[in-house]
């Protein structure tokens, strides 16, 4: 077995539970700007909200809550997109004692029964009156005695101002009692995985969890998060890695705005000026896509490619550097990078707003030359990985030691495994201790590490580079073992490609399904000037258009030069498939794969015809 550790940089003493966080903060900066929250003026359309607001109407929540009959340890359900009001809610839960449940916006009704059953949840809160009514369906279905939904928006019935005016009775020393009630031990949110194979669990994650991430990560991040600097959350807050970035940005200071349509981020860059962002590849790689569109745009194909090229050669440039490596000077290669700056690069950070000094990817395969690019361009990416049981990251690349194509070493706290299967095992601050269902717990663990269910290897430097999912292996039936990640992350790297699924298992060749991005995929149809019709139902459906196979099999030619002649695919077939059911992807956009394969199961036979 292979181990790499990084000791804790923070100490947890004097630190009760997670509120101490805010209330930290609050003492040594009220009057700091911690959030901007949209509003309806249109000369100022992002009002400032000082931490002593925050902390005062977390407070008044916080006593509506118990007046309302919450007791310490008692399960709320928040159930609402990206916004201000959800960061009130879940450090109101916790200054009242209980314990948080998210739930994904976009859960069906089948979805919210089940967790609000399974977490025994008392009371729930919803983001609109559609989500307060699921909420409250899901809790009459309970047996327990449970106390109502009630809603984020100001003018809906049982809203959270109601819950507020009920709590104006309840003294200063009771919510003080009832905030320290909860020990570092004790559970802190229930997080319900996403899960891309078998049923959701409930992840219990304790206070203790959360405080050694936040202060660890801070620390160990201390120049991208701190008091100067501001971000954008555009995530769901449902997911623990959305959370997490909350909770370190209150305790450094870090400014917070709220986005709950992705979509519109691009747009709000201009006038929020972040500092650093938080990302799923595939935003990075629409980002470069529109670059190059609006470079073909203009009849600039060529130079856009000679200008990615030394951009990423820039960024590896960069990164030798940072291993401390002898860089000779490149007078032509500075040259280059100094004209395409004023050409591209530029831009490119100007539609990010300008500002951005760091973007952290994570929550899929980040590809290296994507990273290198805008290393080369002057925004480095920082990859990280984690999970869901690790109270999000566990390892992290770190400013001036970033390396691509790994996810950095682990942080403080933390350590790192790797099996004799290859399998990535983790122990520390921030790993769980266990799931609700403790059914759940077999097999999790071994020799005190969880069990991850991801493949890897750690570098000489103890970096860990990932190599995909131990359940997604493919045995082929010649016998052959093959790890599908690096072959789909290279055909994804091409922007009309959403997912690439490698199929093959018992069978004597590989084949894959490449599932289309349908903006991306609808823009390219009309600059080609044909019509692909895009998906209006539920099911995934083969697209034949002649040249986007040709143009797609130009992607698979160069995943498969970069693969073994056994690790190659010979077939492949073109689907689109509907990307808003949550029967097909999760929360987080990640494909599932059984799923898939199962509704597609015609279209993957007919590729060993």
């Amino acid at each position: 077995m292979i181990e790499s550790s990084t000791p804790p940089r923070a100490d947890l003493d004097g630190y009760r539970n997670v509120t101490d966080l805010l209330v930290a903060r609050v003492a040594a900066a009220p009057d700091h700007v911690a959030f901007e929250v949209a509003g309806a003026d249109a000369a100022a359309p992002w009002r400032p909200i000082t931490t002593q607001a925050f902390y005062d109407e977390v407070r008044a929540l916080a006593k509506g809550f118990i007046a309302s009959g919450i007791q310490a340890g008692d399960p709320i359900a928040i159930m609402a997109p990206t916004r201000y009001e959800w960061a009130v809610a879940d450090l109101a839960s916790w200054f009242a004692g209980a314990v948080v449940v998210p739930i994904y916006e976009t859960s069906s009704a089948s979805q919210v029964d089940a967790i609000v059953a399974d977490a025994g949840v008392r009371l729930a809160i919803g983001g609109t009156m559609e989500h307060a009514a699921l909420l409250q369906a899901a809790l009459v279905k309970t047996d327990a005695v449970t106390l109502g939904a009630w809603t984020m928006d100001v003018a809906s019935p049982s809203a959270l101002i109601d819950l507020v005016a009920r709590g104006v009775d309840v003294s200063d020393e009771e919510l003080e009692a009832r905030r320290t009630s909860a020990s570092q031990d004790d559970p802190a949110t229930i997080v319900y995985t996403s899960g891309t194979t078998g049923d959701p669990k409930g992840v219990v994650l304790t206070h203790r969890n959360f405080l050694g991430q936040v202060l660890n990560i801070a620390a160990a991040y201390h120049e991208i998060v701190n008091e100067s600097g501001n971000t954008v959350i555009f995530l769901p807050l449902a997911h623990v890695l959305a959370r997490g970035l909350q909770l370190i940005c209150l305790a450094s200071g870090m400014r917070i705005a709220h986005l709950s349509d992705p979509s519109t981020v691009v747009a709000t860059l201009d006038t929020l000026r972040p500092t650093f962002l938080v990302v799923v590849p595939r935003v990075l790689q629409k980002i470069q896509a529109a670059a190059g569109d609006k470079a073909a745009e203009k009849k600039l194909s060529a130079v856009w490619a000679k200008a990615r090229s030394t951009a990423i050669a820039w960024g590896r440039r960069a990164e030798r550097v940072d291993a401390g490596r002898r860089v000779p000077r490149d007078r032509g290669l500075i040259l280059r990078h100094r004209f395409f700056d004023a050409l591209f690069y530029r831009r490119l950070r100007t539609v990010m707003g300008g500002r951005v000094g760091y973007i952290l990817s994570g929550g899929a395969a980040l590809d290296t030359e994507l990273s290198l690019f805008f290393r080369g361009i002057g925004v480095p990416v920082i990859e990280g990985y984690g999970l869901t049981e690790t109270t999000a990251p566990l390892t992290g690349n770190l400013p001036g030691r970033i390396s691509s194509g790994s996810v950095g070493s682990p942080l403080p706290g933390l350590t790192v495994r790797i099996s004799d299967e290859g399998e990535v095992l983790a122990r520390g601050l921030g790993v769980f201790g266990g799931y609700r269902n403790p059914a759940h717990d077999e097999g999790a663990f071994v020799d005190g590490f969880f069990r991850t269910g991801d493949l890897g290897r750690l570098d000489d430097q103890g970096r860990l580079i990932l190599e995909g999912r131990l359940k997604d292996v493919i045995v082929t039936s010649n016998g052959k073992t093959i790890v599908p990640t690096r072959w789909e992350s290279a055909v994804e790297a091409d922007p009309l490609v959403s997912h690439a699924v490698m199929v093959g298992e018992g069978k004597p060749y590989l084949s894959a399904l490449l599932v289309l991005d349908p903006e991306q995929t609808l823009a390219w149809a009309d600059a080609q000037g044909t019509i692909i019709p895009a998906v209006t139902q539920p099911d995934i459906r083969e697209v034949t258009d002649p040249a986007l196979r040709t143009h797609l099999q130009r992607a698979v030619d160069a995943a498969n030069a970069l693969v073994a002649r056994s690790e190659q695919v010979r077939r492949f077939s073109v689907v689109f498939a509907d990307l808003e059911d949550r029967g097909l992807v999760t929360p987080t956009m990640k494909l599932k794969r059984s799923v898939v394969l199962d509704r597609a199961g015609a279209t993957v036979e007919d590729l060993y015809l």
